[in-house]
């Protein structure tokens, strides 16, 4: 079992990135409206909402190696402080351009989510690593539900301040800045280094040609390529949904909002609690066998799903897998990763994570509009099922540390 100190270390490494998500959450339906009144394009819109995880697929990998070299601790501070001054520059932001500027620098300070996986390797045994990466989905489910309500709270608390333009927005981002000032100072007081021994070469390494050693690599190739399309999939549903739901039962945002709390309320308590008491019953095999045909069937049965009742058992079942899938995954990758690349090798698996993101909303929005209104969600089950039969094929050789021998 993990020591207390290495408790309270997991509980701040939760709340960083717990961070992340709050202000990614809370940014959501803020970016499209300033984006909107500063004058940009449906594509620059989209742009500008794509960004931010184009910046973490090309720095995660930079901030794992970094990391390696240089200790967890000094990189996940300076990225608290980094993403405390992207949102007070989001805050000042009267343009687009500098919208941009903001966004750019949020998702490559928060690319550092990477480095927070690896400080996860770096405290918890073998035994335990899969239900600490369990920790970093929880935080991502949390921030979820937390962003969004949050961001509407306290935008009409700015609107009562002051009726100035743009005023109510700037006081959610400055919000989410002191956050994370708040987090910097907590962890500079409290965040202990985790790496014990530091790798000099590590930044040395091109992520290209790590991913291409790791792909090249059975098992640990396949695993990579089973997270890259677990994300696909599920940015490609969440990129699609609230369009369906609004032509197939005629949903507004309000009804889909809840939807999404529903997701993220599933992901909290499955990643929180069920995930951390299945692993030491079942391992990382079972886990993840079970989880990918949960996620299967759950992204397939929205395609199919004939009323909101069935809808939303479909996307139970969808959340939970996800639930499943994510942290037996990740820590799948910790446990074949060398203990001298934790970090470059988290951030290479976040980076395909980011592709994902990135892909995933193109991907759904070209079905959508140019075949069946399904056809997103049948496509995300398809990606889905590879990944299942992926881990089937190779679930000898896959590490099962996390199973408790009764």
């Amino acid at each position: 079992m993990s020591t207390p100190s290495n408790k309270s270390l997991l509980g701040i490494i939760f709340f960083t990135v717990f961070l992340y998500l709050v202000g990614f959450g809370i940014l959501i339906p803020i970016v499209p409206i300033l984006s909107r009144d500063f004058g940009a394009t449906a594509l620059q819109t989209g742009l500008l909402m794509s960004v931010y995880s184009f910046m973490q697929f090309a720095f995660a990998p930079f901030w794992g190696g970094l990391s390696d070299r240089m200790g967890r601790r000094p990189i996940l501070l300076f990225c608290l402080l980094g993403e405390a001054f992207s949102y007070l520059l989001f805050a000042w932001a009267r343009s687009l351009e500098w919208l941009f500027v903001a966004r750019i620098l949020a998702g490559f300070f928060g690319a550092s989510i990477s480095t927070a996986s690896a400080y996860i390797s770096d405290i918890t045994p073998p035994n335990e690593r899969s239900k600490g990466m369990a920790l970093i989905g929880a935080a991502f489910g949390l921030g979820f539900v937390v962003g969004p309500a949050l961001g509407g709270g306290l935008a009409l608390w700015g609107q009562q301040i002051s009726s100035a333009p743009h005023f109510e927005t700037s006081f959610c981002a400055l919000w989410v800045g002191a956050l994370c000032l708040a987090n910097f100072l907590f962890g500079l007081k409290f965040l202990k280094e985790s790496l014990k021994e530091k790798n000099q070469f590590a930044h040395k390494r091109n992520r290209l040609a790590l991913l291409k050693t790791y792909l090249s690599q059975k098992t640990m190739g396949a695993m990579m390529n089973v997270y890259f399309l677990s994300s696909l999939a599920m940015a490609g549903m969440e990129a699609t949904l609230i369009l369906y739901m609004g032509e197939r039962f005629d949903w507004k945002l309000r009804e889909v909002s809840f939807g999404f709390a529903y997701i993220g309320v599933i992901t909290v308590i499955s990643q929180g609690f069920l995930v951390r008491r299945l692993i030491p019953k079942w391992g990382e095999r079972k886990t993840l066998r079970f989880g990918l045909t949960l996620f299967t069937l759950g992204l397939g049965g929205i395609a199919l799903a004939p009323s909101v009742p069935w809808m939303g058992v479909t996307m139970t079942l969808l959340a939970l897998g996800n639930s499943f899938t994510n942290p037996a995954t990740m820590g799948s990758i910790s446990l074949l990763a060398p203990a001298a690349d934790q970090g470059i090798t988290m951030g290479v698996a976040q980076s395909l994570a980011s592709l994902g993101r990135i892909l995933g909303p193109a991907l759904g929005g070209f079905l959508y509009q140019s075949f069946d209104v399904r056809s997103p969600f049948v496509t995300s089950g398809f990606l889905a099922l590879i990944g299942l039969l992926t881990v089937i094929s190779i679930s000898k050789s896959l590490p099962d540390t996390g199973k408790k021998v009764s």
